[in-house]
């Protein structure tokens, strides 16, 4: 059957193109089939990047487009720079940033070295464990807004019974202090699977011949740990710390969900703030500015990192 399509194809090409197709190279053609998707790319991605490169350079207003865009030259740049204001709510980005990185590489290499140890219902704890990370972000929002709540939350009802203290007598996201905390442990619970999956695969890719050579050579399970296990799950670890450093550092949808910012502004990070000058205060100009700022962060902390991943992996 493919082959009757395949000779009708060629039946109905002109002659003209069937010979210009003929003196085409394999690398030529695979370019022709390529292309598509190339351009289709520039399109989505690079024409906006540069397009927001060009406002940025300006006092564009997308409210008030009628108005005579003014070239500004570098003023966005440098108002955004000096601004304190930006720079809490990138104080704000590098606390979340941080602790969620920390918590989930410490309990997620923790579970799957656990669980890497197949005991009897190994599967199951694997599938629970893992739930979080299956559901939308906006779900766990909501879920984890109603186990805040003082009154009613079973959060602070599992703190009181731990701690003694009164269910009612704090708000994880209504406190200054506790708000930030907040959105780390939700993050956490949400993401150390994701982690979890990642250090397990480095764990059982590691061969058994490796630690019984170590036993043989009288070496103890601490040791062993240390000179075996650390260092070539080490790169799983680090690939897993880059892609969640990079989501963390974009966060927006759970943190608006949760606390939308605030109490004040304890918990707005970059992105939060990014879009309320953008589709709030309609400052597109200063907002392309501030975007190109974070987007030149992120790439160049990636490229660093990237970088110190692949000579430990060259070790």
């Amino acid at each position: 059957m493919s082959g009757t399509v395949m000779e009708r194809a060629a039946n109905a090409t002109p002659p003209k193109l069937a010979r210009q197709i003929k003196g085409l190279s394999d690398k030529t053609i695979a370019w022709i089939f390529v292309a598509p998707t190339i351009f289709l790319l520039l399109a989505v991605n690079i024409f906006p990047l540069i397009w927001t490169i060009r406002l940025s350079f300006t006092n564009f207003r997308v409210n008030r487009a009628n108005l005579e865009t003014k070239f500004v030259g570098l003023r966005n740049y440098e108002r955004i720079l000096t601004d304190s204001d930006i720079w809490l709510t990138m104080q704000a980005t590098a606390h979340f940033l941080f602790w969620t990185l920390f918590f989930q590489v410490l309990i997620g290499f923790a579970l799957a070295w656990l669980i890497n140890r197949k005991f009897k219902g190994n599967d199951l704890w694997t599938t629970i464990i893992v739930l979080p990370m299956m559901l939308s972000p906006a779900v766990v929002g909501n879920f984890w807004t109603f186990l805040y709540q003082p009154q009613i939350g079973l959060f602070n009802y599992a703190i009181a019974f731990l701690t003694g203290a009164d269910p009612s007598s704090f708000s994880m996201i209504g406190e200054v202090s506790l708000a930030p905390w907040s959105i780390v442990i939700v993050d956490t619970w949400m993401w150390t699977p994701f982690v979890m999956l990642i250090c397990l695969a480095g764990l059982r890719s590691i061969p058994d011949s490796i630690y019984e050579a170590a036993e043989c050579d009288r070496a103890s399970k601490w040791r062993q740990f240390w000179t075996i296990t650390v260092p070539m799950v080490l790169p799983f670890l680090m690939l897993a710390v880059l892609f969640r450093g990079i989501e963390n550092f974009k966060m927006f949808d759970l943190v608006v969900q949760l606390t939308g910012g605030g109490p004040g502004s304890t918990t707005e990070l970059t992105s939060i703030n990014l879009k309320r000058e953008a589709f709030e205060k309609w400052r597109t100009g200063y907002a392309s500015a501030y975007a190109i700022i974070l987007f030149v962060t992120v790439f160049g902390l990636a490229s660093i990192y990237v970088k110190a991943l692949n000579k430990v992996k060259e070790r």
